[in-house]
């Protein structure tokens, strides 16, 4: 029994990890991604934004950590699952009193629905973008003029803004727990990383949510 409950626990363990890895990748991917996306603010008529768009769509080594960028997004999202499921037949029955933000913050208790939004999300970006350059061929003449047609719609640009909120409030709690799921945390420098964690959640995610309102309002152009 011991034996079993220590290599449940191991198990578990294991799959933070991996979490926390992943994760961990995926927020050095935000930041490229985000840098390359904010070449618009430029307003030269999306020729920075071009250039720095074609070089990373060629270069054969960027390609190849497309490649490894998808597994580990796939990883993430079912180690995710997998650990929410374990968490939820552990704890079968709530707590018999609850404090709400007296246990925990609501999105990290919610990470699975935020999770889940961003998915939705992704799925749609894809077809947007990545799809368009990669299989169809674009609509547009070139990738900026892609983005200003599919940003030309409200409802798109709502839908985007609103997934950058969550994607915020998912930083917010998977930034920190990543660390913290790594080892990476000590009481000198835990303020240091939970302040990092905050204020990447918020301008990664606002500087997102910028661009399609940019473009709709035609303040770039």
């Amino acid at each position: 029994m011991a034996d079993s409950q220590t290599n449940l626990f191991s198990y578990s363990i294991g799959r933070k990890l991996v979490m926390g890895l992943t994760g961990l990748f995926l927020i050095t991917f935000l930041i490229v991604h985000c840098s390359v996306n904010a070449c618009i603010f430029f307003n030269d008529g999306g020729k920075t934004f071009n250039t720095v768009a074609e070089f990373f769509g060629t270069n054969i080594f960027i390609r190849t950590i497309e490649i490894v960028l998808f597994l580990g997004l796939i990883i993430h999202i079912v180690q995710a699952y997998i650990l929410t499921r374990q968490n939820q037949k552990a704890r079968p029955v709530g707590y018999a009193v609850y404090n709400g933000n007296t246990n925990s913050k609501w999105y990290s208790r919610s990470m699975g629905l935020l999770g889940t939004l961003i998915l939705m999300f992704l799925i749609i970006h894809l077809r947007h973008f990545w799809i368009e350059t990669r299989f169809i061929g674009l609509e547009q003449p070139t990738l900026y003029n892609e983005m200003q047609s599919v940003f030309s719609e409200l409802w798109v640009v709502i839908f985007y803004c609103a997934a950058m909120v969550s994607l915020a409030y998912h930083l917010l709690h998977g930034f920190k727990s990543a660390f913290q799921t790594m080892g990476w945390n000590h009481p000198k420098y835990n303020n240091i990383i939970k302040q990092t964690g905050f204020w990447f959640s918020i301008i990664i995610c606002v500087i997102f949510a910028m661009m399609p309102i940019a473009m709709y309002a035609g303040w770039v152009k």
